[in-house]
């Protein structure tokens, strides 16, 4: 059985002040690949959800705890950041401040009934697919908030779940402090993919064809995450395949690439971390314009266009290889701004209450943890 995670804590010395209880959330994640822990973001292989989670829980560490409830996670684990259990360990939890599911509102109903007096957040990161449209009669009558990750998202789900009202929110998903353009040569010739196969790698393929058809000189490399095989058919010439690679080697090669290539009009990013990143670097992203977060999220250098207009792609890629664009990434994507919002969300007036050396340096009481 799972112990209160809130028992009973030693008087602090006399005269010292009250410190600030951090409240202890579940996160529930019952749709990741693989289970996952902080160790594993710089080590590439996570897909954009999984990292975010941890930027956002490793950030909190000393303001937030988390204990963390995994799809495919056999035993509870734990390290220097926090608690690690299975997922069906989640609806018997004790000493939980809160909740926030990923993504299925399906569990984050049936959670609600386990405990029934908790904030309850869906984190959301993908869009619902039309035969979900009752979700939003069921989190309204369960009290339950969305979080999206963009206020284009935010925006699509309510004209979705029209007309139920449900409490819709965003928060944006975070970029390192210190992610930051350099001085770094950028190589006119070579440009990079780096999502997941199934967000339209087949059209990426089918515009990298044709615009090497007039730019014989272009590379293209894919950067694969990984965790999903997809059926793109045969790649084209100039393609190379360079696997998974560890975050930091992504954005060495990033900063050197002339940009992003994405010309694909069929799958809507929530947000687009790989998207923000680049920009973060200072690296263009070659977009379509109007679709899911594109237009949001990489506002300056006119880098959404029509990729149906191969006209354009070449005079866009024409243009940045004569003149590479100065990008800014807006500064509320910066995870200084975006750990202020998650903290006012899960721990808006917490109790002050005297507190332990051992409370103070996160340590939480947890069976098996």
């Amino acid at each position: 059985m799972t112990q209160n995670l809130r028992s009973a804590r030693p008087s602090y010395p006399a005269g010292a002040p009250p410190l600030r209880i951090p409240p202890t959330i579940g996160l529930v994640d019952p749709c990741c690949p693989r289970p996952y822990m902080p160790s594993d973001v710089d080590d590439g292989g996570l897909g954009g959800t999984e990292a975010t989670v941890t930027r956002i829980v490793v950030g909190l560490h000393g303001r937030v705890r988390f204990v963390q409830f995994q799809q495919h996670r056999a035993a509870p684990a734990r390290d220097g950041i926090g608690g690690y259990d299975r997922l069906d360990r989640a609806g018997d939890a004790g000493g939980l401040d809160g909740l926030v599911v990923i993504n299925s509102w399906k569990l984050a109903c049936r959670l609600r009934k386990s405990h029934p007096d908790l904030p309850i957040y869906l984190w959301l990161h993908v869009h619902p697919g039309r035969h979900n449209r009752k979700m939003g009669a069921a989190l309204h009558a369960a009290g339950i908030v969305v979080i999206c990750v963009s206020a284009s998202h935010a925006a699509t789900l309510r004209a979705f779940l029209a007309p139920c009202r449900v409490d819709i929110r965003h928060v944006f998903n975070p970029i390192a402090d210190d992610l930051r353009p350099s001085n770094v040569p950028r190589d006119p010739n070579r440009m990079l993919f780096a999502s997941a196969p199934h967000k339209g790698l087949d059209q990426v393929f089918d515009a990298f064809r044709r615009l090497r058809g007039r730019i014989p000189d272009l590379i293209l490399d894919v950067a694969d995450p990984g965790y999903l095989a997809w059926r793109t058919g045969p790649a084209p010439e100039g393609v190379r395949f360079i696997g998974t690679l560890p975050h930091d080697m992504l954005m060495a090669r990033m900063r050197r690439s002339l940009c992003l290539f994405y010309p694909q009009s069929r799958f809507a990013e929530t947000f687009g971390l790989v998207i923000a990143e680049a920009n973060a670097v200072g690296t263009p992203a070659l977009l379509h314009t109007g679709l899911g977060a594109n237009d949001e999220i990489a506002r300056s250098a006119g880098q959404c266009i029509d990729t149906g207009d191969m006209d354009a792609v070449h005079g866009t890629i024409a243009r940045w290889r004569a003149n590479p664009p100065r990008i800014n990434l807006p500064e509320e994507f910066r995870l200084i701004r975006v750990l202020d919002q998650w903290e006012s969300l899960l721990a808006p007036e917490m109790p002050a209450q005297a507190m332990s050396s051992s409370e103070r340096s996160g340590e939480i009481s947890h069976q098996n943890l």
